[in-house]
């Protein structure tokens, strides 16, 4: 598949993994709707593409994000203001979506694990759109900040719902309640990141641990498994949990892979699952109403 061509990301993929990098270094890779509109974009595209098995996302430059593009000044957040048809067509209940959640929501329904490799500077939206990922690197560099409070705004990304399942809901109002830019360090002692790197050691590390996935796991396996994982966290019973595993286990026992992952494990060679995410992913969800992200 030919590498789609972006105005505020980078695209590539290698050996399996997919990296997209927020690329306007020159604003510190500040959000825009374009930007918003071309992430939900990049992640249609790892979800179709077979040969995409894990996806890192990183920033140009020396920030990851700096938030929010601020040039329209006091109007940034007044979406009465607002001429971009991205921003006023996108409506929930007669309201205008925040793009921040337009994002998050569709990183929640990635079929692909998603590794932030979080670079330098991330505040507002660019902390925000990490939680929907599944894992988050740090360079030592990075600085974290929800910010929303000290620009008269509120948390938005849907940050509500995935913050405190993160980092529980004391750390979470702290962080929201002040605004304040903390450390890397702090980030990893209360658990929003998952290792700190040295600069230069980072997207080797995200890289790394893609490959242990990659390497290892079927793919259809990791897609499931990361839905189960992420919708069970807004389950209200561990029997919502047991119906899916059931389901899942049934769809996957009687599969290609299953054989196969046996197989390898009893003839001790690695395996070489034949099932692929676009055509063989069971619906183990029969209630389950998919939201719309465009």
């Amino acid at each position: 598949m030919a590498s789609p061509t972006f105005e505020t990301l980078l695209y590539s993929v290698e050996e399996g993994i997919a990296t997209i990098t927020l690329n306007r270094p020159e604003k510190l890779n500040a959000f825009t709707t374009k930007m918003m509109s071309e992430m939900i974009e990049a992640f249609d595209i790892t979800d179709a593409d077979d040969s995409v098995k894990a996806v890192i996302v990183t920033g140009s430059g020396r920030a990851f994000c700096a938030g929010a593009d601020l040039s329209a000044g006091g109007a940034t957040f007044d979406y009465a203001k607002s001429s971009d048809p991205a921003r006023l067509e996108a409506r929930v209940e007669g309201v205008q979506r925040d793009g921040g959640g337009r994002v998050t929501l569709r990183i929640y329904d990635s079929l692909k694990p998603v590794i932030a490799a979080i670079n330098g500077p991330a505040v507002g939206i660019g902390v925000t759109m990490q939680l929907a990922m599944d894992f988050r690197l740090a360079s030592t560099a990075a600085r974290f900040g929800f910010v929303f409070a000290r620009r008269g705004i509120n948390p938005e990304a849907a940050s509500s719902w995935f913050l405190p399942r993160l980092v529980g809901i004391q750390t979470a109002l702290e962080w929201c309640y002040t605004g304040r830019v903390f450390p890397a360090q702090e980030a990893f002692d209360k658990g929003l990141v998952r290792s700190l790197h040295e600069p230069d050691d980072l997207l080797p590390a995200a890289r790394a641990l893609a490959r242990e996935i990659i390497d290892n796991t079927a793919p259809v396996s990791i897609a499931l498994t990361r839905q189960m994982i992420w919708r069970m966290a807004g389950a209200d019973h561990p029997m919502e949990a047991h119906k899916a595993d059931s389901r899942a286990i049934q769809a996957r026992g009687a599969s290609a892979d299953a054989r196969e992952g046996v197989t390898s494990f009893l003839e001790k060679r690695p395996a070489a699952y034949p099932n692929q995410v676009s055509s063989d992913l069971p619906d183990i969800w029969p209630n389950w109403v998919k939201r719309d992200f465009i």
